[in-house]
């Protein structure tokens, strides 16, 4: 059985056996679609391990006016009360005089670390030049220590689809190193 409508719709395929009324021996289920631009932005992956503990590299990847500092020409300002929590607005402002561009951005997922489990933080760029996710994941490793799995989809508003290499090649280059600054014993 194969069905199909639209583009945008599901596609089910099954095979059965020979034998009439019997049930699928296989059955595949996918979405065909055409994508969007959002899911042709640039993905950036960096995985960083560090010898301090889960908790500590959790504190200080979510010490968000830190990450200011260690991103050059970089100030970021925290726009609500603390504890940081789902909700937490801040933004980061980055340029040199008149030169700038605001990145304000919202926790949407925020579970620290627990014993033996990871901590996982969202964050929403919600800005007008900057748009796209951020996920950070600590990960407690045996015997110490801990990774971290830092995951952006990274959008810069009017740069067409022809520059996501360049925003992916230097948006690693940039996280990676704020990463390492920021876990630094």
């Amino acid at each position: 059985m194969v069905t199909r409508s639209n583009p945008r719709s599901t596609v089910a395929v099954s095979i059965t056996d020979r034998r009439p009324l019997t049930e699928p021996i296989f059955a595949v289920e996918f979405r065909v679609c055409m994508p969007d631009y959002h899911a042709l932005m640039p993905l950036i992956r960096i995985v960083h391990r560090t010898s301090l503990p889960a908790a500590e590299a959790w504190l200080r990847l979510t010490d968000w006016t830190r990450h200011g500092s260690e991103v050059p020409l970089t100030r970021t300002t925290v726009e609500t009360a603390p504890p940081t929590r789902v909700g937490t607005r801040f933004t980061a402002r980055t340029g040199v005089g008149r030169v700038t561009f605001d990145d304000p951005m919202e926790v949407t997922v925020w579970q620290p670390p627990t014993a033996g489990s990871a901590g996982v933080v969202r964050l929403v760029k919600r800005g007008r030049v900057v748009l796209g996710w951020a996920r950070i994941e600590v990960l407690p490793l045996e015997p110490a220590g801990a990774e971290v799995r830092w995951l952006e989809d990274l959008r810069v508003r009017g740069l067409g689809r022809l520059f996501d290499p360049v925003v992916a090649h230097a948006g690693r280059l940039l996280f990676g190193r704020a990463l390492a600054r920021l876990l630094r014993s």
